[in-house]
């Protein structure tokens, strides 16, 4: 007896027309060697309130990213480098939030070339008419998850096209160097960023302390644009699609009452999953209208 992810049933569909006007534009950026796809909950949730949400697959870091045509030296499908904990390895740590930013950065200068009238993607494939039309680049959020969420705060801090930005339990910091002494803050907890950013953690996540710390470090160089809230009875991937599929696996008898603790809580789902959603989209709601 197993799961049958592939007959998950969403909202979405493949070849939905671009509905008309120009909307705002939220990019995702999920957890280290997740795919895309675990956040499609409150990606669907934000595109049915007007925003255009476009989510990243990181190379070498998803579970596996199959890019669109071949190129010499390139293997067409990439699976992930990660075995065990990217923080375990200061150095792996370190490389990730860079090639994530990176990642960030290059989807915004996608985006603005179909903005700007290029009519195909990277494999030569016309994209869905009166997409380029309807991105509203002066208009752009960012949120992730764990390594995502780390991401999404330091491309705000790097990149003036990002307005807002949302950090789901990622750490702003490098992971501890071999002495065990506290990593180096990265430059946005370091700085602190002058565009809201919402912080938004877990009671049940084994590194809260950690995390605490280079939280603090933001929000106290940030002139009050920092707010942070904690989830209650929820764990670290209480942020994703694990929120409402958990919950099943563990009444059909795949998982245990613990192994669902520690993945996203003993919270309900028909609790966390329209929390997560209202929690992101007041956020960026409120930044869009001007209320921060």
């Amino acid at each position: 007896m197993g799961a049958n992810w592939a007959g998950t049933a969403t909202h979405a569909y493949v070849g939905a027309p671009v509905l008309g006007g120009r909307w705002p534009v939220l990019v995702y950026s999920p957890g280290g060697g997740d795919p895309r796809g675990l956040g499609t909950c409150v990606a669907e949730e934000l595109a049915s309130w007007g925003w255009v949400v476009v989510c990243v697959d990181h190379p070498g870091d998803a579970v596996a990213v199959e890019f669109p045509g071949d190129r010499v030296g390139r293997e067409r499908v990439r699976t992930t480098v990660f075995r065990g904990d990217p923080r375990a390895d200061a150095g792996v740590f370190r490389t990730m939030v860079g090639a994530r930013v990176a990642d960030v950065r290059f989807v915004l200068d996608e985006l603005g070339s179909f903005a700007a009238g290029r009519g195909v993607d990277a494999a030569g494939r016309a994209v869905p008419r009166g997409f380029g039309r309807a991105l509203d680049l002066r208009r752009v959020g960012v949120y992730g998850h764990s390594a995502g969420g780390t991401a999404a705060a330091q491309a705000m801090y790097e990149d003036r096209r990002i307005g807002a930005a949302v950090n789901w339990e990622g750490f702003l910091d490098q992971a501890p160097g071999a002495s065990g002494r506290p990593g180096e803050l990265l430059p946005v907890a370091r700085c602190g960023v002058d565009r809201p950013l919402l912080l938004v953690g877990t009671d049940g996540f084994a590194g809260r302390e950690e995390l605490g710390r280079s939280w603090s470090a933001v929000r106290a160089h940030s002139g009050g644009r920092v707010r942070q809230r904690r989830f209650a009875d929820a764990a670290h991937w209480v942020f994703t699609d694990y929120a409402a599929m958990v919950p099943q696996l563990q009444t059909a008898g795949l998982m245990s009452a613990e192994a669902r603790k520690g993945l996203v809580g003993s919270v309900a789902p028909e609790v966390s999953v329209p929390e997560v959603r209202r929690s992101v989209r007041r956020f960026f709601e409120g930044w869009r209208l001007g209320w921060w």
